[in-house]
Formats: C-alpha cells, sequence, structure tokens
C-alpha cells in the first residue's frame, strides 16, 4: 500500500471521474497539427488511448493508496453542496465494494480504446472516429461516476449517461439488425430508469436526503416497512434491467449480437455490472426490509435465468441450429448473472462475497470472450457455429493455434474450472444459498442452490461444445485434396495480445490467490450487512 494523502486521493478520483468527460469534448475539438500524425482519425485514437491510460493509471494509484485494513470506511471522500434547494450533493467516495469495479472499469476501458487505435472501428454508416471516441470516454465518465458517487440522484444521472453512447455504438458501428437492437435496448433499459427514478424519489422524500451513506447508516429505520418495499421493488425493477435478470433480459442477446467488439466487451464487462452494484449499494443497504421481502422472488428468478441461459446456449451450440457465438456468450450472460443475483439474494456475508466476487471474474472472462470473437469474425468473416464449425470453419487449433487455445481458456474459465477466476463467484453464491440469512426459507434455497449447481454442469457441457465445434473443427473442405489440410489463418497479433494477455493474467491471479479481493469486499459486506456505512 502507498502512503497517500487524503488531499490526493480526493484528487485522484476526482480525475478518475472528470477525466473522460473533458477528455470526450477534446476529442470533438480539431487535432492541433504537430499530433495529427498520419491522418486525423489516428490522433484522435491516440487521444482516446491516452486518456483511457491516464485514468487507469490514476485507478490503480487510488488502488494502491487504499487503505485495505479498513475496507469498509469510505475513502477519498469528496462532498460538495450542488443544488442546495433539492439537497444534492456531489460526493464522491470508494470502499471495497466499489474500488474494484472502478478499476475493472477504467482497464477494460483502456484496453477497448487500445484494440480499436490498432483496429479502427469501421460500419457501412459508420462517422468518423471522433464520434467514436467521445462516446466511449462519455460511457466511461458515466459508468466510472456509477460506482464512485454516494448521492442518489447522482447516481441516477450516471447510471442514465450510459445510455445515450451505448445506443449510438451499437446503432452506428453494429452490424447486422443493429438499428432494432439499439432500440430494444434503449426502451428496455429508459422504462426501467423511470421506474427506478420513482422508488430513488420516494426514498429520498420519505428519509430526507439523498446522501446514501446517511440512509445506509439509518439502514431504513427513517422509513416505513410498506415504503421500504415500494421503494425496493421500484429500485429493484430499473437494476433488474440492466443486471439482466430473467425475464427482463429480452434486450440483450440482440444487443450483443449487433454491437461492435468492443461494445459487446463494455456490455459485458461493465455495463451489467451496474445493476448488481445497485442492488448492494441501494436495496440492500438502504430498504433492508425490502431486500428481505423480496429476496426469496429474486433468488428464484435468478435460478429460472441460470437454467434459462444456460438451455438457451446448448440449443444454440448444437449443430444445424444456425446459432450465433456472440448471441451464445451473451446468452450465457444470464446465466452467470444469475449466480450473482443468487448471491445477494442470499442476504449473507459468503453469498455477497460470491456476487461480488463474480461481477468482477464475469468482466474478464465475458470481456476477453468477446474479444476473441472479434478476432475470430475478424479471420473467418463469420460467427455462425454451423460455418465456424463445418466445412472450411475455423479449426482453430490447426490453423491459429494460439487463438484457438485462448478461445479454449476463455471457455474452461467461463465454465468456473478451480484455479481460475470464474470457480469462486458461482462456488460462494451457492455456499451462501446452502446456509441464507436466518429469517429466509431454507429449503426453497437449498432448492435454488441444486438447481444452481445443475447449471454449472450445463455450463460446462455448451461451452466444451463451444471448443470442439470451434476450435477442433474438420480440418479440410470438401474441395481440398484428400489429406490436405485448410490454409492457416492469421494468429494473434500484438494489439490483439496486448488486449487479451492482462484479462488473461487477472483471471489467473483472481483464480489462484481469491484473497485480493475477497480481502476487500468481505470487511464492506460484513459492514453493510450490520447496518454501517455502505
Amino acid at each position: 500500500m502507498l502512503d497517500i494523502s487524503p488531499s490526493v486521493m480526493q484528487a485522484l478520483l476526482a480525475l478518475i471521474v472528470v477525466g473522460p468527460l473533458l477528455g470526450a469534448a477534446a476529442a470533438l475539438l480539431p487535432a492541433p497539427p504537430g499530433l495529427k500524425g498520419k491522418s486525423p482519425e489516428q490522433a484522435v485514437l491516440r487521444h482516446g488511448v491516452t486518456v483511457t491510460g491516464a485514468v487507469l493509471v490514476a485507478a490503480v494509484v487510488l488502488a494502491l493508496g487504499f487503505d485495505r485494513d479498513h475496507p469498509s470506511t469510505i475513502q477519498a471522500s469528496t462532498d460538495i453542496s450542488w443544488i442546495p434547494a433539492l439537497g444534492v450533493r456531489i460526493h464522491l467516495g470508494i470502499d471495497g465494494i466499489s474500488l474494484p469495479l472502478l478499476v475493472l472499469t477504467a482497464l477494460l476501458t483502456f484496453l477497448c480504446a487500445l484494440y480499436s487505435y490498432a483496429k479502427p472501428p469501421s460500419g457501412d454508416t459508420a462517422p468518423s472516429p471522433k464520434a467514436f471516441v467521445a462516446l466511449l470516454l462519455l460511457m466511461e465518465a458515466g459508468t466510472l461516476a456509477t460506482f464512485a458517487v454516494l448521492d442518489l440522484l447522482l447516481f441516477f444521472l450516471a447510471f442514465e449517461t450510459v445510455l445515450v453512447p451505448m445506443y449510438f455504438l451499437i446503432a452506428r458501428w453494429g452490424g447486422a439488425g443493429r438499428r432494432a437492437a439499439a432500440w430494444r435496448f434503449i426502451l428496455y433499459t429508459l422504462l426501467g430508469s423511470v421506474v427506478m427514478l420513482l422508488g430513488l424519489l420516494l426514498v429520498g422524500l420519505r428519509a430526507g436526503t439523498f446522501d446514501m451513506v446517511a440512509l445506509a447508516t439509518d439502514n431504513g429505520r427513517g422509513m416505513s416497512g410498506s415504503v421500504q418495499v415500494i421503494a425496493a421493488l421500484a429500485i429493484g425493477l430499473g437494476l433488474a434491467v440492466k443486471a439482466p435478470m430473467w425475464p427482463l433480459h429480452s434486450w440483450l442477446p440482440d444487443a450483443h449480437t449487433a454491437a461492435p467488439t468492443v461494445g459487446s466487451v463494455l456490455l459485458a464487462g461493465v455495463l451489467l455490472k451496474m445493476g448488481t452494484y445497485g442492488f448492494v449499494r441501494i436495496v440492500l443497504a438502504i430498504t433492508p426490509h425490502g431486500a428481505h421481502t423480496f429476496a426469496p422472488a429474486l433468488a428464484a428468478l435468478a435460478t429460472v435465468g441460470i437454467i434459462y441461459g444456460s438451455l438457451a446456449c446448448l440449443a444454440l451450440a448444437r449443430s444445424g441450429t444456425g446459432g450465433d457465438l456472440k448471441r451464445l456468450i451473451a446468452y450465457s450472460s444470464v446465466g452467470h448473472m444469475g449466480f450473482v443475483l443468487l448471491g445477494i439474494a442470499t442476504l449473507t456475508p459468503t453469498g455477497l462475497d460470491g456476487a461480488l466476487f463474480a461481477n468482477i471474474a464475469h468482466g474478464l472472462i465475458t470481456g476477453l470472450l468477446f474479444f476473441l470473437v472479434g478476432a475470430v469474425k475478424d479471420r473467418t468473416g463469420s460467427t455462425d457455429l454451423d460455418t465456424l464449425a463445418t466445412g472450411g470453419g475455423a479449426a482453430l487449433y490447426g490453423r491459429a493455434p494460439r487463438l484457438g487455445g485462448l478461445v479454449a481458456f476463455g471457455a474452461v474459465a467461463s465454465l468456473g474450472l478451480p484455479g481460475l477466476a470464474g470457480f469462486w463467484g458461482e462456488m460462494l453464491a451457492m455456499f451462501g444459498a446452502f446456509r441464507p440469512a436466518a429469517d429466509l426459507n431454507r429449503p426453497a434455497f437449498l432448492v435454488f442452490m441444486a438447481l444452481a449447481g445443475l447449471g454449472t454442469l450445463l455450463t460446462a457441457g455448451y461451452l466444451l461444445v463451444v471448443v470442439r465445434r470451434v476450435c477442433m473443427g474438420p480440418g479440410r473442405t470438401a474441395t481440398t485434396e484428400p489429406g490436405a489440410a485448410l490454409p492457416s489463418l492469421p494468429d494473434v497479433h500484438a494489439h490483439e495480445f496486448a488486449a487479451f494477455s492482462p484479462l488473461v493474467a487477472l483471471t489467473v491471479l483472481a483464480g489462484l490467490w481469491p484473497a485480493v479481493l475477497l480481502g476487500l469486499t468481505n470487511p464492506a459486506v460484513q459492514h453493510l450487512l450490520a447496518g454501517g456505512t455502505p
């Protein structure tokens, strides 16, 4: 741990939140003549790498200066009155719950900017890279602010800021069906946000403050039980759309299938975490009675999502169904995020630790998988599993062995192989379901745990089928000479290695040394469930 003064920590957190916003504005300005390089397009893409890189460095320094001996304490706090008439304050701060998500967001956005610099975004109607970089930075600013703000109305503003750039990334740089997918994404999330705003206003007006620290310290004592139930339902519905929780998930597969590679990485790796983070930070901490009321329903829907996502993936992985690899990974996210929601629903430290760990693991692993699918599409021109698996297919082990090995690594990490990051979160979530909070129905949660365990088996089944079909394949076509192999494909490029390797390394590190993350989350979770500050 670095010895950094509180004022420097405050400045770092402010830079992390505001820096991308200023960078987005600067991206729209003309590049100075000496910085254009080969073209203005290259200059603006380099600007995106520079800004996101600076934010990542600031996030790492912030993490190194974080007091790990007191992870339940809000650190790097800034509290300034903004709108006195409404009692809204610019209140920023981090603890052991929000810090890992902050660093994950900074890392994934930097890797996306780096990937885009080497492979500029393209599309049939794509505008200049200026708009792309500005939208990428605006989305980073909104996401980082979501994890750093401690005021309910600021949380809502940050939450909504992310929607517009993601809509345009899908609609302007996406593939087939991009406009319909973008509209479905924005309509679902906006409708959920309207309901969530009503719940946030109800909490703030009844409790007399929008400050999340004060509300969590009060732990719902300033609101009646019925108000907590109504608020938890309204806020939870808005968060469940973003999570995504079955049956409010139907926008996700289309959005992932149509989105460009970096859009899919950020959507799965970062945006989905905003919903589950809100459940922990707001619903559990501020409306505990409402959280206890809806915990069994949340666990049931989470378990359905686990089974449903796995069965959908099995159907897509079957030969002859025309399943899309990006769509399959999108449905796998429904199942994986189901484990996060199940852990939250247990209302226990073990379950919440598992949920927060699974959040980070899913961001690392699924972000890697979407990068890899983009690389496969660049080489083969398709993400259709039947095309990749039949004559002329990918056969990555023989044609691009390093890429094939990475695809297999991503698959076994996603299925929860012990020793990799995907294992710990799901295991702890099921342990939490084995012994939920004392006032919850334990037999029901034992059933949820058993079904979740079945989901892990189904997950292993479809991911191993994908590895067999994409990485092995026939190795030849009907037109090649007997015994002749398919021509080789370009293997992992330097820019792809730079984007993939940090995710691979962190997936292994989190799997072998889970205490790095659990040491941050567990004290903060214990404090939150005890009714202290979030």
